[in-house]
């Protein structure tokens, strides 16, 4: 039986450079001083031989592991999926493994806070939480002991470092956009801060503006996507409705299935909003009109925050709020009636108080 090659070692890199072990050291490292034809030479050899770093050997001689734990809340979903690829590609380029603790999206806050209990048990040698369930005093007891990030989503504790996209900007923009095309009565799908600490803030700017401009607001409670044809019913049942503003895309597009169920066209009966912007759902074959996140900023500069900190730096921003863009699709329009030269909606409307 053939014996299995060997893996090629710092030992050949050196002695087909012509260099001394040392000198491959500092060059694979980064650290020290190496000349640049020399360096040429070691990178050269390394290619040619196959040789890769030894991230557990790097990390017994420096006394460190070069990890950063991840935990996200539902991988599944697109919003904590692109959020986790950006961690991932923008920590490869810093030399800092991912490791990643997932839930199922029907977590428990107890399920995960064991989580990232696990995730430091590991001995990684950061944080990022991602998730819009966790509150602030369950990951204190971690920023304490090691530098964590919370990424996407709303986070203002003097002890923790955040990066999220703004949430009252984008649920007052999606207001004003909706205002903009004449509508006067709206239904918003709310969710409370305890069910989640990104849909709650979202909702309840979209109220907020609609309420500060002098708008009719239904507010109409849905954290779970399931109940979305209650919602429908509800929207319905007020026959001055004329729009309806979802807390995510995913929301949105349930919302969209059960009006289409009962005949309702969109946007000629309900306009429709969403939110998030990512993913199979911003797709304009469904034209959603939403408020994108940026999602691939949010996930890098975590990471580069938490590296910074790691560095024994504070980042610039201790808490990062970035702005989103309002994407205007084919699910919102004005209600049937508005007359844009008047201000004024020809059509019946409801007397009801919401």
């Amino acid at each position: 039986m053939t014996d299995r090659p060997r893996n090629p070692t710092i030992i050949d890199v050196a002695r087909q450079a012509g260099v001394s072990k040392s000198v491959v050291s500092r060059v694979v490292s980064g650290r020290g001083s190496v000349g640049e034809e020399t360096r040429q030479r070691v990178v050269r050899a390394a290619q040619e031989l196959g040789y890769v770093v030894n991230a557990s050997a790097r990390a017994m001689v420096a006394h460190r592991t070069y990890t950063v734990g991840a935990f996200v809340r539902d991988a599944a979903t697109p919003f904590y999926g692109h959020l986790l690829t950006a961690m991932q590609e923008r920590a490869a380029g810093h030399g800092y493994r991912v490791v990643t603790a997932t839930g199922s999206g029907r977590f428990e806050v107890s399920d995960e806070y064991r989580a990232l209990e696990t995730l430091a048990m590991l001995r990684v040698e950061a944080l990022i939480v991602c998730s819009g369930l966790l509150p602030s005093e369950r990951i204190l007891p971690f920023a304490e002991r090691l530098p964590t990030v919370v990424a996407g989503r709303p986070e203002t504790h003097p002890s923790i470092t955040s990066v999220y996209c703004d949430e009252d900007e984008g649920g007052a923009a999606l207001a004003d956009h909706l205002l903009g095309l004449g509508h006067r009565e709206v239904a918003v799908v709310t969710v409370s801060m305890r069910d989640s600490v990104t849909l709650g803030p979202r909702t309840a700017a979209m109220v907020r503006r609609l309420h500060e401009r002098g708008a009719r607001v239904l507010e109409i409670p849905g954290a779970h996507r399931e109940t979305a044809g209650a919602w429908a019913v509800e929207a319905l049942r007020h026959p001055g409705i004329t729009a309806v503003m979802a807390p995510s895309d995913r929301h949105a597009v349930a919302l969209l299935e059960q009006l289409r169920l009962r005949g309702v066209d969109v946007p000629g009966d309900l306009s429709v909003t969403g939110y998030d912007g990512i993913g199979d759902l911003a797709t304009p074959l469904i034209g959603l009109t939403h408020w994108r996140q940026p999602i691939d900023v949010i996930g890098s500069r975590a990471v580069d925050a938490v590296v910074q900190l790691l560095d024994g730096e504070r980042p610039p921003d201790h808490h990062q709020a970035l702005p989103g863009t309002l994407v205007v699709g084919r699910t919102t329009g004005p209600p049937v009636g508005w007359d844009c030269c008047s201000s004024s909606r020809t059509g019946r409307s409801s007397e009801a108080s919401y």
